[in-house]
């Protein structure tokens, strides 16, 4: 059952003649006032930097478009530190909050700008960020647009949500912690199904640190990567685990006191 005794079929009825056509007008201004905000911080930071060829600025789609960007970044980052940080976190940030791919880049990115420990927090917080982003936002408008583009897959979320209410935070760092749902699946699903915010955020915070060490680590040696599938090699997967079972023993710990 739903929140207010609805089921999901009661869900699905209230929202079928919504589906046809996934946001209204208002929604889409919603939304498009979201974009033109992020717009206006990175035409600030751009306004702000020194003049120069700024081609090299866009969304990496390849680990070669990857390192040209952190070739020329890493020229930036001492003298422009600030900058580099706030267009890093808008860019990251608006990536998540519209479920763009390619967040593993960014992250990678991290990790070569950075280092290890500033670059898991800068990761982790725009990562927590760009899905709170995304949860409020979907609350407020997405809706329409999940049962549209994902019905079976928020039924079965919905009914994961419904069973699992009482321990509900550890199925959240359940589902960060394993590939079982898209993590941008659940970031604008969880306001439909009812997942408190606290909640959501604490499962995201904690359960978001391995896979982000992991990512972070490599970028620090980003030039040896010939493929994604290089980030998890054994001793990444073997440290993966570790890291999540430490991500998850407070909340059993818990568990077990109640």
């Amino acid at each position: 059952m739903g929140k207010g005794g609805e089921s999901n079929g009661d869900v699905k009825m209230n929202d079928n003649k919504k589906n046809n056509f996934p946001l209204s007008v208002w929604e889409v201004m919603m939304a498009s006032t979201v974009v033109l905000g992020f717009a206006v911080g990175l035409m600030v930071v751009y306004l702000t930097m020194p003049a120069s060829d700024y081609s090299f600025l866009k969304l990496p789609k390849t680990l070669e478009d990857l390192q040209i960007l952190r070739d020329n970044l890493e020229d930036y980052t001492s003298d422009y530190t600030a900058q580099v940080l706030l267009g890093y976190c808008m860019v990251y940030i608006f990536m998540q909050t519209f479920m763009i791919p390619g967040t593993v880049f960014m992250s990678l990115l991290a990790g070569a700008l950075f280092g290890v420990f500033k670059g898991v927090a800068l990761v982790v917080f725009t990562a927590t960020a760009g899905a709170s982003s995304c949860y409020f936002l979907s609350k407020l408008i997405g809706r329409p647009l999940v049962f549209s583009l994902w019905p079976d897959k928020l039924s079965f979320f919905q009914a994961q949500v419904a069973r699992r209410r009482e321990r509900l935070l550890n199925y959240m760092l359940f589902l960060r912690l394993t590939p079982t749902l898209p993590n941008t699946f659940i970031n604008v699903a969880s306001p439909i199904v009812d997942v408190p915010y606290h909640i959501f955020f604490l499962g995201t915070v904690i359960g978001l640190i391995p896979a982000a060490y992991v990512t972070v680590r490599a970028g620090l040696a980003l030039g040896e990567l010939q493929s994604l599938g290089d980030l998890y090699d054994f001793n990444s997967v073997a440290t993966l685990f570790l890291i999540g079972v430490i991500s998850i023993t407070p909340t059993l710990i818990s568990k077990n006191k109640s």
